[in-house]
């Protein structure tokens, strides 16, 4: 790992990239602009390759994900995002869904028996969804099943819920919490600049508030989750300042648990004339994020939005997570345009995925607390994964 770091060195044309590739080595900090420089001049395979020694240093080939599914409760929101394909505004809603608690708790209960450990609950802004509704939600499915993880509610949504029901965002997140709320998801980050926030997402929280629900959070002890929009009408620039506000936030919290880059996916929305980044621009922004991200512990590459083949990929810039079993519960990128149109795969399908790509599959809860170690899986012995 040493002996290839001092490759890159040796061999970097930019004195500047020289500097950047030898504070990686000695585990130092790099700076904006030296985050700048790399999305503008480095390329592929000396980020990949820095991106993979951090990778290597923090996890060694190991490789997480988890047994989860995802209920969304409405596909129904008061918010008009350009980029989304997935949501209907309340105004016209002809076309959209909306469950009651009772429909949901049946989701929950299908997987009774079932080694599921986490439900993911994120779905458009609904003005009758309240906090009053998701509390009751969360009680039942407490009540039901008291082990599951509950990782539920974007920003956007918190923000919406919190202003409606008069409360502050640490009066709501402490009822939420006590109803059962378990961590918080990364979604309705998008970009936080606000010259594109402006463009794509006006009129949903902005990016001060955004943060404070997730400070709000971790100084409750709960942890979560942060993502970045990209490949749209942001510039480099953006995507560093972004970066750098999540940095600094962990920083002071430490309560974030993993960064997750989303592609974005240009069919069916106001965005479509808009061109899809690369495959090689999504390997730079997995591994540049590894790189700066020095005190996020997890990098996440969600399968059901890049593909399997493209997730796998990853796994060799800096990503050490490829999320969980899904089980065809979510529609919010396969209705926007991703390879997987039904996310669904089984334990052993992640397993044989992982262990393709010459990583250790390892299966975790929600905070990486390790469940199963899949080193020695053979789809002979273990047939019963395969389900």
């Amino acid at each position: 790992m040493s002996s290839s770091i001092n490759t890159l060195i040796e061999t970097a044309l930019d004195p500047n990239l020289a500097a950047i590739a030898r504070k990686v080595q000695n585990q130092e900090r790099i700076t904006d602009e030296e985050c700048l420089l790399l999305f503008e001049k480095g390329s592929l395979a000396f980020v990949g390759a820095l991106a993979n020694s951090i990778r290597e240093k923090k996890h060694g080939d190991t490789t997480y994900f988890n047994r989860n599914f995802h209920i969304e409760p409405t596909n129904v929101c008061v918010f008009s995002c350009n980029f989304c394909s997935y949501s209907r505004l309340y105004a016209h809603k002809e076309d959209g869904w909306e469950l009651s608690i009772d429909q949901m708790l049946d989701i929950v209960k299908s997987y009774d028996g079932k080694p599921v450990t986490e439900v993911h609950i994120v779905g458009g802004v609904h003005p009758k969804m309240n906090m009053a509704y998701f509390i009751e939600l969360m009680q039942k499915i407490k009540a039901h099943r008291p082990d599951l993880h509950v990782k539920a509610f974007t920003a956007v949504e918190l923000d919406y819920m919190f202003r409606k029901a008069k409360l502050s965002v640490e009066e709501g997140m402490q009822q939420l919490h006590a109803a059962g709320l378990d961590s918080l998801p990364g979604g309705g980050a998008e970009i936080f600049h606000p010259e594109i926030r402006e463009q794509i997402c006006a009129d949903k929280v902005d990016a001060d508030g955004w943060l404070a629900i997730h400070e709000a959070a971790h100084k409750l002890g709960m942890h979560s989750n942060a993502t970045m929009l990209y490949g749209h009408i942001e510039k480099f620039e953006h995507r560093v300042d972004h970066m750098r506000r999540l940095r600094e936030l962990q920083d002071r919290t430490g309560g974030f648990n993993t960064f997750i880059p989303l592609k974005f996916r240009n069919q069916d929305n106001d965005m479509s004339h808009v061109a899809e980044s690369s495959v090689a621009e999504d390997m730079r922004m997995y591994a540049i994020a590894r790189i700066y991200l020095d005190n996020f512990p997890h990098l996440k590459a969600y399968w059901p939005m890049l593909g399997r083949q493209n997730a796998q990929l990853t796994l060799s810039f800096g990503v050490n997570d490829i999320d969980g079993t899904i089980d065809d519960t979510t529609k919010i990128y396969s209705m926007a345009g991703s390879e997987e149109q039904n996310p669904a795969m089984s334990t052993g399908e992640l397993v044989m995925l992982i262990k393709q790509a010459k990583r250790k599959p390892v299966e975790r809860d929600t905070l990486y607390k390790v469940i199963r170690d899949y080193s020695d899986y053979t789809p002979t012995v273990d047939a019963a994964l395969l389900n």
